[in-house]
């Protein structure tokens, strides 16, 4: 693939960058991402992004422009209000440059569409707004083994991280657990300053096009807090849960009730947990406790630290074997399948006596050096 004439042209400013060259533009106009969420953080990357030559975007929102999103997604006008987000950014984009491949989706992301969407680009950039969403796109993303792009904000205050690239952490490595609903944003509720997004997506581009170009240091494995009213920026790293990663990989994706159970538990259903140390000693101690196993059959056939055998698609169905009146500790392979039917079963029938096993079955048999089963 090469640059046309009129592309030299268009391109010139950064194509003249030593670290970018010819090289990187053509990267690229081969290059194919989809940005999920055409909200404030989407609104402010997709011109960069297009303005950059960025070769296949994709853009996938379901949403219609509110007057409310005017001070901040600033790719719409109040004449557009009603209309398809994802669809009217299309329109803009293309006037900006009508060189590049448009694709705009108007539907939201789903456990039952995500598979198919995402595989037919590159690089995933995460504008969504909710962590059911964010979850979601990093177990698809672990599964297809792409990288992508993620940010958020809040009030005054935003983060960028990138996530899954070259072996880096996942957005499970950082976040095991959604913060609980009265501690999580929600720019409805508790507002956010309309230039906030603005420099944050910017950010987001801006590492996107560094992973594309192979230029610089992306924030693999890091995330980039900054407070936008003291302008202090924060840069934290992570590292990468090789069990997390393994049991998304190897099951498949959860379907979208059990995305909403495990990031909408009410401050009353917060999951107890229980460490691999703490089990065996009660399992040493022989203490009257119920062991749940809800991994898969063939699973269960490999290796197994005993306990009742419930998969988790059956917890709902076998609710009578499930003890009110003692300790009952539920294990799967990283404790992620464990947590959602916790959360399931103190939902819908009240249990307050539920533990997960922290870092699952893999992290209590390598506390025990018992690990060969399990590879």
């Amino acid at each position: 693939m090469e640059l046309t004439k009129e592309e030299h042209h268009r391109y010139s400013r950064q194509i003249s960058l030593s670290e970018l060259g010819i090289e990187g533009q053509i990267k690229l106009k081969k290059a194919k991402v989809i940005v999920i969420g055409a909200g404030g953080l989407g609104c402010s990357l997709l011109p960069y992004l297009a303005a950059a030559g960025t070769g296949t975007i994709g853009i996938i929102d379901g949403d219609s422009i509110d007057v409310t999103n005017l001070h901040r997604q600033v790719l719409f006008n109040k004449n557009e209000i009603g209309k398809n987000k994802a669809g009217i950014a299309k329109q803009k984009l293309s006037v900006l440059n009508p060189e590049i491949n448009i694709v705009s989706i108007s539907e939201f992301l789903y456990p039952e569409n995500a598979l198919t969407i995402l595989e037919n680009y590159d690089l995933i950039i995460d504008g969504s707004d909710n962590f059911e969403c964010r979850y979601l796109i990093n177990d698809v993303c672990v599964k297809l083994d792409k990288p992508f792009v993620s940010g958020a904000v809040y009030r005054f205050t935003g983060q960028v991280g990138v996530f899954n690239f070259n072996r880096s952490g996942t957005y499970r490595c950082l976040f095991d657990k959604p913060p609980l609903p009265g501690q999580r944003p929600d720019c409805s509720e508790t507002g956010v300053m309309g230039i906030v997004p603005g420099i944050v997506g910017t950010l987001m581009a801006n590492e996107a096009i560094k992973i594309i170009c192979g230029i610089g240091e992306a924030l693999s494995g890091k995330i980039l807090n900054i407070d936008f009213l003291s302008m202090k920026f924060q840069t934290v790293s992570f590292r990468r849960d090789e069990n997390a990663v393994d049991e998304i990989r190897s099951l498949p994706l959860l379907n979208s009730q059990e995305y909403k159970n495990i990031c909408n538990v009410s401050s009353n259903e917060i999951i107890k947990e229980i460490s691999p140390g703490e089990l065996k000693q009660i399992l040493d101690q022989n203490d009257n406790i119920q062991l749940i196993d809800v991994r898969e059959p063939f699973e269960r056939a490999k290796v197994h630290i005993g306990g009742d055998f419930i998969p988790l698609g059956d917890i709902m169905l076998n609710v009578a074997k499930i003890s009110k009146d003692k300790k009952v500790i539920f294990y799967c392979k990283a404790g992620i399948r464990s947590q959602i039917a916790i959360t399931q079963l103190q939902d819908k029938y009240g249990f307050t006596n539920l533990y997960n096993l922290k870092g699952g079955l893999k992290t209590y048999l390598e506390m025990n050096s018992i690990i060969e089963n399990l590879k």
